[in-house]
């Protein structure tokens, strides 16, 4: 009997009709390995994920194998984004034995939780030096019934070695990071820098969100060119290229080359809010008219695809879709085009200038003839232009805002014949901790590019994680669906990053329920989350599921890490309410970022980004004034675009809030006027938004 069918998780609902007899991961399926004397099959992955299909297709659909596996095994289906806890604990295992890791994940259990055999993807047959699953399933069922003491010797030694790389984070507190250690996380990453493409290391080249704020920040607080040129380059590189959707907007998970030519199709929510806010401090820091469009086409994106009925957002959007030539499910059918594709749709010559636009050719760039679209020269030869505030497209008159116009049109006659294609699958699940993220993107992009409705669609989201994941004793559940909450505890990230995206809000709107809730949610981080001898945070609270560790990692992944995140969310907050305590909790948190700044920059981004605020202060700024006052709007505006790391803004009319950063505090002469604080000293007061603007890193063009 397959359980899966009563499961909320798009992923395990995905196998509810398998011939294997799947078990979620629960108590009961690890005592029927006990009553049954059998090892724990654990595969993990999730909805989006391309090869977890292609196993499914190919393995757990297949009747014979089906019935071979149920026989010898329990079987377990876990998804990775219900139960982030799990995986990480188990990855490590595989990441530890094989040296890679990635989805679907295929472990070896014994009925006491632990690992002893590992695997990602395994083929119906033997193929490139695999072994077949079929064997897999053999040797392993060997293993178990004739070796029962070697397995349990092993799983022993892998659960010791688990214990022991978990105590190198929490052996004891570091220094926060100061100057040097960002120097050095410069450096570093300088010396991984694709001077030719953009990005880091080689393919697959993943976006590196969290290390673009990081180079923001540090260009922001010292200058270097160095900072800002990565940045920008990689910006660049990856709006032009097929990681970026130049249809329909938004970006793809990963690039399968060095070239940011060919993605890996699957858009996820996370990866899209963070670079959202990225291309918005892009924008803020350059006047880039690309970053600003790629920005705004990101938030278009989320509002258009993955919002829900009820205003949050989905998890993913798959990478297959239905191709309709061969009738069969194919990475990428949905995004890519042939040249006789154009010319059907647009005729020949308009056909030609997209080929030319998106480099579309005769031989493709993916595969069987399909390319992926590219814009690799702007139209016009402009839009790099624009300061804050300014359109940031291209040259109004001339050639240039001709050719901006024909590529404008021939774009939306593609995007709207796209949408007759079949659809990538939508993994309509909500986790709380995307949510955030995606909250704070848009109440940023909303208040900073004059778009009150992605304010809007960011209060509405934040509705309903207070609606359906806050509990009445102020826990937060990770994922629902459909409007109704999930069994799955909050993890570290769900409340560091619904805590972000509450901060963001109360700076754009200035309503304090926003910073009080925040305030809620890290108390609980500092309650259940934190060892108080080190500081060190744990990714589960004290009293979550007792697995083989408890999961506990600083570094970032494809978001950033619940440690940093946590870090950050404490510091702002220590800002807004001169709370030692929390300033307290986020320096000790921010130890570990000093350990891995030189050796480790690309996974540790979000703390490096952290630390700029730290060394920076963060800045306060408290704008004082009646909110219809144009004034209190001037200055408002000017403190937003400030590119002083981790600055953080309240406003409001005096006496009128009980926010600390705004108390005693009055206007000037009677006029709005705005304060500016850090390092526990304040600038005189100004009611001027032209010194506001200098004093907070205001990119003035």
């Amino acid at each position: 009997m397959n359980r899966l069918a009563g499961e909320q998780s798009p992923y395990l609902l995905q196998h509810a009709d398998n011939p294997v007899d799947w078990w979620p991961w629960g108590p009961e399926a690890f005592a029927e390995a006990e009553r049954r004397g059998v090892p724990v099959l654990l595969s993990v992955g999730y909805a989006a994920c391309h090869w977890c299909h292609v196993m499914a297709h190919e393995s757990f659909e297949d009747a014979g194998l089906a019935g071979y596996l149920n026989e010898r095994f329990v079987a377990v289906k876990v998804d990775r984004e219900e139960r982030p806890d799990v995986d990480a604990v188990y990855m490590e295992a595989v990441q530890a034995a094989t040296g890679q890791g990635g989805w679907p994940m295929t472990v070896f259990l014994t009925p006491d939780k632990e690992p002893f055999y590992f695997g990602t993807y395994f083929p119906p047959e033997p193929r490139h030096g695999m072994a077949s699953f079929r064997q897999v399933l053999e040797g392993v069922d060997a293993a178990w019934r004739d070796r029962r003491q070697e397995v349990g010797e092993v799983a022993g030694r892998i659960r010791a070695d688990l214990a022991q790389r978990a105590a190198v984070y929490s052996a004891g507190a570091h220094h926060p990071p100061g100057e040097a250690d960002l120097h050095q996380a410069l450096a570093t990453l300088s010396r991984e820098f694709d001077q030719a493409r953009g990005g880091f290391g080689g393919a697959p080249k993943f976006p590196p969100a969290m290390v673009i704020e990081f180079l923001l920040r540090h260009h922001a607080r010292t200058g270097s060119e160095a900072a800002l040129e990565m940045a920008v380059r990689t910006g660049e590189a990856m709006a032009r290229g097929g990681i970026h959707d130049q249809l329909g907007g938004g970006f793809a998970r990963y690039s399968v080359d060095a070239g940011w030519v060919v993605p890996h199709f699957e858009k996820m929510l996370y990866d899209n809010a963070l670079l959202l806010r990225a291309y918005l401090h892009l924008w803020r820091a350059t006047g880039s008219g690309l970053a600003r469009r790629v920005a705004l086409s990101t938030a278009d994106f989320l509002l258009r695809e993955l919002r829900t009925p009820e205003g949050a957002f989905a998890s993913a959007l798959d990478a297959d879709s239905l191709d309709e030539e061969s009738g069969q499910s194919t990475e990428g059918a949905y995004y890519v085009w042939e040249p006789g594709q154009l010319v059907d749709l647009l005729g020949p010559a308009d056909a030609a200038t997209a080929a030319r636009l998106f480099t579309v050719t005769a031989d493709g760039t993916f595969e069987h003839g399909t390319s992926v679209l590219q814009l690799l020269a702007e139209p016009g030869g402009s839009g790099e232009s624009g300061g804050p505030g300014e359109s940031g497209g291209p040259a109004e008159s001339g050639r240039s805002a001709e050719d901006f116009a024909e590529y404008e049109a021939i774009r939306a006659r593609l995007a709207e014949a796209r949408t007759a294609r079949p659809a990538p699958a939508r993994d309509d699940k909500v986790v709380a901790a995307w949510n955030g993220l995606a909250i704070a993107a848009l109440a940023e992009t909303g208040a900073l590019l004059d778009r009150p409705d992605l304010v809007e669609a960011a209060e509405r989201a934040a509705d309903l994680l207070l609606a359906v994941h806050l509990t009445a004793d102020g826990r937060l559940l990770r994922t629902s669906r459909d409007g109704r909450a999930g069994a799955n505890a909050g993890v570290l990230e769900d409340y560091a990053d619904t805590a972000e995206g509450f901060l963001a809000l109360y700076a754009v709107t200035g309503a304090a329920e926003w910073l009080q809730l925040a305030g809620g949610l890290l108390d609980t981080v500092l309650k259940h989350f934190a060892d108080e001898a080190t500081g060190a945070l744990y990714d589960t609270a004290d009293d979550a599921e007792e697995l083989i560790r408890r999961p506990q990692d600083p570094t970032d992944n494809a978001t950033p890490s619940g440690w940093t995140a946590a870090a950050g969310a404490l510091l702002t907050y220590a800002a807004y309410t001169g709370s030692d305590r929390h300033r307290t909790a986020a320096e000790r948190a921010l130890g570990v970022v000093g350990a891995l700044a030189g050796r480790a920059p690309r996974f540790i981004g979000w703390g490096l980004a952290v630390a700029e605020a730290l060394l920076d202060g963060p800045r306060e700024v408290a704008v004082l004034g009646p909110a219809d006052d144009p004034a209190t709007a001037a200055l408002r505006r000017a403190a937003l675009l400030g590119t002083a790391p981790g600055a953080v803004l309240a406003v409001g009319a005096p006496g009128e809030s009980e926010v600390p950063l705004l108390a005693d505090r009055p206007l000037v002469g009677g006029a709005p006027a705005a304060y500016v604080c850090r390092h526990f000293a304040c600038d005189a007061p100004t009611t001027d938004p032209a010194v506001l603007a200098e004093r907070l890193g205001v990119v003035v063009r």
